[in-house]
């Protein structure tokens, strides 16, 4: 083969249709009627319509006395040759990014109550994912729930005794533990620890494209992935409400008792008295929604990460906080609708 002796770049539409006319000429031609003419020596080139989208290159002087035309693909528009699609608004404008997060939140959970209905649970990873949210979650949450029974009793102790209301407090100290302080602070501790870990974890995976390996196994993700941490969370939580509950109790008796001078039982009959088996239960079906609320955001900050390991840690950061508030707006809106009107059960202890 000889060496290539003229180089002629031209242009010619994508869409189009060759022909070969009978003097040697051949007809690219377009669905506009843009036409591109050229000879079979490769000496004469003709324009009737320069649209450019891919360059070709016409090659004379070959071993068999004809020209060789190979086309390269262009993507972008090298001559700057205006669009033929108009631009609108539309086009270029794209969701920030909370929305369709947000959206994504709750596309995801209406596809783990589906998956649940239907029985499709990884019961293996259930069981690693409750005991990873469970038990190895027991020590932090025991510990924050100890520390803030006893800060509230030191508040407590000191204004009821100026009051002369001793036997109060271990009923005030049992509602408030059980209402609000038990579930709130065990979700806070389980946010901050499971949740940045679930976002981290699933981040990480949709970063390196795990999830996408998984879809060509054959493995949905949200079977595989998000619906075992959403029933382990809203599984464990209740429980370590409870413990958080009694924890929080008995640490605060043991400092009315040490430093105050309450007798630990007075403390106890208080609690018994003012305490409802509604207020025990209240607290668990709040416990079972924060669990839910946590799992759910962080799973759908985790998958909905872009942007390589900055993007995992802005998510895993934003996770956390997006959980934080929704489980405050979550204690407000079943507070208000478990705990209407007047009570009365501080009536017993007093």
């Amino acid at each position: 083969m000889q060496t290539a002796s003229l180089l002629h770049p031209i242009y010619y539409f994508s869409s189009r249709r060759i022909s070969i006319t009978s003097d040697g000429w051949m007809k690219f031609g377009g669905w506009n009627s843009s036409k591109l003419l050229f000879n079979g020596r490769g000496q004469h080139l003709r324009f009737l319509t320069p649209l450019c989208k891919t360059r070709l290159f016409v090659i004379s002087n070959m071993d068999d006395g004809h020209a060789y035309a190979p086309a390269l693909e262009e993507d972008s528009n090298t001559n700057h040759a205006p669009s033929l699609e108009p631009e609108t608004f539309f086009s270029k404008w794209s969701p920030p990014s909370y929305l369709w997060r947000g959206l994504s939140v709750l596309v995801l959970a209406g596809q783990v109550i589906i998956r649940i209905l239907k029985g499709k649970v990884h019961w293996r990873n259930t069981l690693q994912q409750l005991e990873r949210v469970g038990p190895k979650s027991v020590g932090v949450c025991l510990l924050t729930a100890a520390f803030v029974g006893m800060a509230f009793t030191i508040q407590f102790v000191r204004e009821f005794t100026r009051l002369g209301l001793n036997r109060s407090v271990g009923g005030v100290l049992a509602l408030a533990f059980s209402r609000e302080l038990s579930p709130v602070v065990t979700s806070i501790v389980v946010a901050g620890r499971i949740g940045s870990a679930f976002a981290a974890e699933l981040g990480t995976m949709q970063v390196s494209e795990q999830t996408d390996t998984l879809r060509v196994l054959g493995s949905n993700p949200v079977d595989y992935l998000v619906t075992p941490r959403v029933i382990a969370s809203s599984l464990a939580l209740p429980f370590l409400t409870l413990m958080c509950f009694t924890v929080g109790m008995a640490s605060s008796a043991l400092l009315a008792d040490s430093v105050y001078g309450i007798s630990i039982n007075i403390i106890l009959d208080s609690a018994q008295r003012a305490l409802r088996s509604w207020d025990i239960i209240s607290a668990m079906i709040k416990s079972q929604v924060f669990g839910m609320i946590i799992s759910i955001v962080s799973c759908a900050w985790g998958v909905t990460t872009m942007g390589g390991a900055k993007g995992v840690g802005e998510s895993t950061t934003s996770a956390v906080v997006i959980s934080l508030v929704g489980i405050f707006m979550a204690d407000f809106a079943l507070s208000y609708c478990f705990f209407q009107g007047a009570g009365d059960s501080l009536k017993n202890c007093v």
